[in-house]
C-alpha cells in the first residue's frame, strides 16, 4: 500500500514547520518568525497509532504579498494539494480569519480532498476563538497550541481517520515491484510485456504516467504486484513543469514502500545521464533490493561489456547492481526480469549466522587489521545481524570512533565475497562500549 500524503497548508507565520516537525518528530522543517522561510515543499515520514503517511509542508500563501517568490510558492503549495490524499489547513486562532485564508479556503473546496481544518497559537486552548473559522466552510475547526503540545493527538487521529482504508490485508501479501526511471525509458511497456497484457497506457509523449499504478500479477505461483511511476525529471525541470511536480512524491512514496525496484535506464543511448544516477541513488539511499534493467537493447550503441564497465563507473556507489539488458518493444529477455528480482528480494532477507558471520569478521581482521589513531588501535569484539531487508549487521568494538569509513567499506567487501549479496544493499553499523542502544 502506498503511503497516504498529507500536505500542510496556510499563510506564513501560522506555524506549519513547527507543526511539521512536531509530528515528525525531528527538527526537518526550518522554523523562523519571517514570513516566507519555507518556499518549497519539504517532505518527511511520519507514524500515528500504526498508520505511516508522508507529510508535505509548503510555503506560506499569501495573497497580498509582494516577494516575488510568492507565484512560485502558490504554485508548489498548489501541487502539494493535488498530490495529496489529506489536507491540514493551519490558520491563526490569534489573528482570526484573514483574506488570504478566504482565498486558500476556495481552493480546497474547488480540490475536493478531505480537509482537516486547524485553528493554532491556542496557548491556553481557548476553543471559542476557532467559532468564527466555521464560516470558511470546511467543517469543524480544531483547537492546537502547537508551541505546547495540546491538540496534536486530536489533530492526528482526524487526519488519520480520512486515509483510504480501501486496500486491507490482500496487499500486505503481495511482493511489491517499483519501475522507476527518466520519462520514456519504457517503465509502462514492460509493465505490459511482463503481464501480458496492456495494463498500463504506453505513449512517446514523456509524462503519461502521471501518478503510481498498482498491478497485481502471479509469476511462480506467488502473489506479485508491479508499482509503475511517473518519470522523474531533474530538478530543474520539475520546478518548471507541475506536472512532474505532482509525480515526484508519489514516486518516492512507490520507492519507500517497495519490496524491490526496477531501475529502468535506455540503453539506446549509450550511457547514463546525471538524473538515472540520481535516481539510482534514491534507491540505494532507501536500502532497497533493486535490478537495473537496460531497456531498448534492441537500439544498442555500445556492446554489453562497454555498457557494464559505464554502469560501474557511475554506479561505484552501488556496485552490488544486477543488470540485465531487455527490450520491450521485441520482448527480448524480459521473462529474465522477475528470475532477478526474486534473486534480488531473497538476497535482501538472508539471515547469516552468528557463527558464520563471526568466521567471515576473523578472516577479515587477519587479511587487514582494523585501523590505529593516537597510538589506539579499534579491537573489534563481535558482530550480529540486527535486521533484514536490507540485511544490517552491528559490528562492536571497543571504540566506534576509530573505526572509519574505509574500513566499514572493507569489510563490506569481505562480507560480499563471502555472502552472494547482489542486488541489495546492506548496512554496517559500528557501535562502541559508549553506546548503550
Amino acid at each position: 500500500m502506498l503511503k497516504p500524503i498529507v500536505a500542510i497548508v496556510g499563510r506564513p507565520n501560522v506555524g506549519k514547520s513547527t507543526f511539521f516537525n512536531k509530528i515528525c518528530g525531528q527538527r526537518i522543517s526550518i522554523v523562523d518568525d519571517t514570513p516566507g522561510v519555507t518556499r518549497d515543499r519539504i517532505y518527511a515520514d511520519a507514524n500515528w497509532c500504526g498508520h505511516n503517511f508522508m507529510l508535505v509542508d509548503t510555503g506560506g500563501l499569501d495573497a497580498k504579498s509582494e516577494d516575488v517568490f510568492q507565484t512560485e510558492i502558490k504554485k508548489q503549495a498548489q501541487l502539494a494539494i493535488k498530490e495529496s490524499d489529506v489536507v491540514v489547513f493551519l490558520v491563526d486562532g490569534k489573528s482570526g480569519i484573514t483574506s488570504t485564508d478566504e482565498e486558500v479556503a476556495r481552493i480546497l473546496q474547488r480540490s475536493k480532498k478531505p480537509i482537516v481544518l486547524v485553528v493554532n497559537k491556542l496557548d491556553r486552548f481557548e476553543v471559542e476563538n476557532t467559532y468564527e473559522f466555521y464560516s470558511l466552510g470546511l467543517g469543524t475547526p480544531m483547537p492546537l497550541s502547537c508551541s505546547q503540545s495540546k491538540g496534536i493527538g486530536d489533530v492526528l487521529d482526524a487526519i488519520v481517520a480520512n486515509f483510504n482504508q480501501r486496500v486491507g490485508e490482500e496487499d500486505d501479501n503481495l511482493t511489491k515491484v517499483a519501475i522507476v526511471g527518466r520519462p520514456n525509458v519504457g517503465k509502462s511497456s514492460l509493465v505490459n510485456r511482463l503481464i501480458g497484457q496492456e495494463r498500463v497506457v504506453v505513449s512517446d509523449i514523456e509524462g503519461t504516467t502521471r501518478d503510481a499504478v498498482l498491478v497485481p500479477f502471479k509469476y511462480n505461483k506467488k502473489a506479485f504486484a508491479l508499482v509503475d511511476t511517473a518519470g522523474l525529471r531533474r530538478q530543474r525541470g520539475v520546478e518548471r513543469e507541475s506536472i512532474e511536480g505532482y509525480s515526484v512524491l508519489r514516486t518516492l512514496s512507490a520507492i519507500e514502500n517497495a519490496n524491490v525496484v526496477l531501475i529502468v535506464f535506455d540503453g539506446s543511448e549509450g550511457k547514463l545521464t546525471e538524473q538515472d544516477v540520481r535516481i539510482a541513488g534514491l534507491v540505494h539511499e532507501a536500502g532497497k533490493p533493486s535490478v537495473v534493467v537496460i531497456n531498448k537493447w534492441d537500439k544498442k550503441s555500445s556492446t554489453k561489456d562497454e555498457y557494464l564497465k559505464m554502469l560501474k563507473e557511475s554506479l561505484a556507489f552501488m556496485d552490488y547492481f544486477l543488470p540485465i539488458f531487455v527490450s520491450a518493444l521485441t520482448g527480448s529477455s524480459i521473462g529474465q526480469i522477475m528470475e532477478k528480482v526474486v534473486t534480488a528480494y531473497e538476497n535482501s532477507q538472508k539471515r547469516i549466522s552468528t557463527g558464520l558471520l563471526n568466521d567471515m569478521l576473523h578472516d577479515a581482521i587477519l587479511n587487514f587489521e582494523p585501523p590505529a589513531h593516537s597510538g589506539r588501535r579499534a579491537k573489534i569484539q563481535y558482530i550480529t545481524e540486527a535486521s533484514v531487508c536490507p540485511p544490517t549487521f552491528v559490528v562492536f568494538v571497543n571504540d566506534a570512533s576509530l573505526i572509519n569509513i574505509s574500513y566499514v567499506r572493507y569489510l563490506e567487501n569481505r562480507f560480499r565475497e563471502k555472502v552472494d549479496f547482489s542486488g541489495t544493499p546492506i548496512k554496517i553499523i559500528i557501535r562502541g562500549k559508549e553506546d548503550k542502544s
